[in-house]
């Protein structure tokens, strides 16, 4: 069963489960679940007015329930199967760097599109006050942005999901590219010394 197909059978229900689990790391991405329901709140599916608080409170759950795991477990976290598909050992660290330079304003600048960032700001043992402040506020910029995104486009989720994955392609290509001149620019300037 599709992501989009348990959503229809079971909204509400659908909606914040699947938000829970993309916030612990399955492959939902949160944003398209937020469209799906902003465009399902524009065909008076849902209830705009229900829908709003049923998806922020399950993109927060899922941020603190990967967060709690992070906390719990530290760094051994990362050596699980599971979740060193998230967060490996080198994103870890890469991550680290960010949050120690950065602080907890990270969250409220990545928390929304990098998958992870709520378990290894767990690890870190960030304090989970200052954290959920500025996951609140992510959140509800998320949902204005991508719920509206979906109920303003309505019928066309279709159009819109070929369109952000063509985003998302194009994206890749531009950042491999850039990451190549670097590399190549890196080792030529090496080689010169």
């Amino acid at each position: 069963m599709s992501e989009i197909t348990f959503i229809e059978h079971i909204p509400y229900l659908g909606l914040f489960a699947i938000l829970i689990l993309g916030g612990l790391g399955f492959p939902f991405p949160e944003g398209v679940t937020l469209i799906i329901g902003g465009v399902l709140s524009s065909s008076h599916i849902i209830s705009p007015f229900i829908f709003l608080p049923t998806a922020f409170s399950g993109v927060i759950i899922g941020d603190v329930l990967s967060y709690l795991i992070g906390k719990k477990y530290g760094r051994a976290v990362i050596k699980h199967g599971i979740f060193n598909r998230i967060v490996s050992q080198k994103r870890l660290s890469k991550f680290e760097e960010n949050f120690n330079r950065k602080g907890v304003f990270f969250i409220f600048i990545a928390g929304r599109l990098v998958s992870g960032i709520f378990l290894i700001a767990g690890i870190m043992k960030m304090s989970l006050s200052k954290l959920f402040v500025y996951d609140i506020a992510s959140t509800f910029f998320a949902i204005i942005v991508w719920g509206g995104i979906g109920y303003i486009s309505g019928n066309s989720l279709e159009i819109i999901t070929k369109d952000i994955t063509r985003i998302e392609h194009f994206a890749i290509l531009i950042v491999a590219f850039f990451l190549a001149v670097f590399l190549f620019y890196k080792r030529l300037k090496s080689s010169k010394n």
